[in-house]
């Protein structure tokens, strides 16, 4: 008898979490177009859209604002040190005129320069695979 009813329970379980909508991934406040961001000076593409992974990048990810492939990004699949895409999130703030901004050694020598300032924000890192 109380196999039976345990069950029934097991069963009534299962039936319940068979019948809720998956788990979906918080989105960043942001959404790549076709094309992602630059690593060394080329264009590389996203695998999947962004999911938001606060608190847990791993590589540099630069926002550069004011620039129209706004993301840079500091490794890529084949680099030495790149962990699949779990990106800690910089924003790039512009204190001359903007201008092209295509790899991190170029963001971090503009930085030195005081050309921008880079800051970095922890909430905002994610998660997205890229493919050069």
């Amino acid at each position: 008898m109380l196999i039976k009813r345990l069950s029934l329970v097991v069963l009534a379980f299962v039936t319940f979490v068979a019948v809720l909508p998956p788990a979906q991934a918080a989105r960043p406040g942001f959404v790549f177009p076709d094309i992602c961001c630059y690593y060394n000076g080329a264009v590389v593409r996203t695998v999947v859209p962004p999911a938001a992974f606060p608190n847990e990048g791993r590589d540099n990810f630069y926002a550069v604002m004011g620039q129209a492939i706004f993301g840079v990004v500091g490794v890529a699949p084949g680099a030495p040190g790149y962990h699949g895409g779990h990106w800690k999130f910089h924003s790039v703030t512009w204190n001359v005129a903007a201008y092209p901004l295509t790899s991190e050694s170029a963001i971090l020598s503009a930085a030195a320069a005081g050309d921008v300032t880079v800051t970095r924000n922890a909430a905002n890192d994610f998660l997205c695979p890229i493919q050069p």
